[in-house]
């Protein structure tokens, strides 16, 4: 498959099959069919042997595609060896490098190998991406998420913050959550927040009030309502936190007192009489003693 081994010979079309196809602009395909009717062939196409005399395109598929429509029956190419696979990897790449891909086109690229039977991290070594970048890719292809593949493409929005999104159960709140990120309105942190709380309020039944009853009427949730929401769920938290501190205050002064009580043996003798000797397990242990 080195260079070394490649030559060029001329091959007829009808003879190359596209491993790898993709759609193309209808005017830059025009405009290369003219070019090439007017000036030549600039650079051959590059294909691999495949079986029964046919040969498979690794590289190149607008310039066939522009011989075939001039009625050309044979194209230069550059001839390599390659195994099936491996002729669909070079070409996969080979699509991924270009200029004018579309950022969903890309990416179907990457899914595409993954069902081709290989595994996040061997899709990863191949083409040069990382494991988490392909892992939050197949997450969101297989939930058929593109607006958050498109917007982490453009670099709207980092894989790790889709990734976080797309495991919102409800696509509306997917939708609120990516527009919510963004506009600037929430972090990476607050989206799992937001996520964790409407997934609870979904098992338990709940509507999402917070949202001024967006899913109980069954309108979308917007950026603005799991905003509310957030801001709802920080202030309940520090409710809990309020009144944690409150209940820890009041146990601390109960365990001071008793200790003061338990000090006083006319207190103890009195507990004795009324056959109170002993007190709860948790509150001795604070106190330092099992019984009183």
């Amino acid at each position: 498959m080195s260079q070394s081994q490649a030559k060029i010979e001329m091959i007829p079309t009808d003879k190359i099959d596209i491993l790898n196809p993709r759609k193309r602009n209808k005017r830059i395909f025009d405009e290369l069919v003219d070019s090439i009717s007017k000036v030549g062939l600039k650079k051959p196409i590059t294909v691999t042997v495949a079986a029964e005399g046919r040969f498979s395109l690794v590289c190149g598929q607008g310039r066939l595609e522009a011989f075939i429509e001039l009625e050309q029956d044979c194209i230069p190419a550059i001839v390599i060896e390659a195994s099936q696979e491996d002729s669909y990897i070079l070409s996969l790449v080979e699509n991924m490098a270009r200029r004018n891909h579309s950022p969903l086109e890309l990416v179907r690229e990457v899914g595409a190998l993954r069902d081709r039977g290989y595994t996040v991290q061997q899709v990863a070594d191949k083409i040069g991406f990382s494991n988490e970048y392909v892992s939050t890719i197949c997450t969101m292809l297989d939930r058929g998420e593109e607006r958050l593949l498109n917007a982490v493409e453009r670099g709207t929005i980092p894989h790790s913050v889709a990734y976080a999104i797309v495991m919102a159960t409800d696509t509306n709140t997917q939708g609120a959550l990516a527009e919510a990120y963004e506009k600037g309105l929430v972090s990476i942190s607050q989206i799992v927040t937001i996520r964790r709380v409407l997934d609870e309020r979904s098992q338990i039944g709940k509507s999402m009030k917070s949202a001024k009853g967006a899913a109980h009427n069954g309108l979308k949730p917007t950026a603005a309502s799991l905003v509310r929401v957030y801001q709802k769920e920080v202030q309940r938290q520090k409710l809990l936190v309020k009144k944690a501190s409150l209940a820890q205050s009041r146990l601390l002064f109960v365990v001071n007192a008793l200790k003061k009580l338990l000090a006083e043996e006319h207190f103890v003798t009195l507990l004795r009489a009324e056959s109170m000797g002993t007190i709860p397990l948790p509150l001795a242990e604070r106190i330092g003693i099992s019984e009183a």
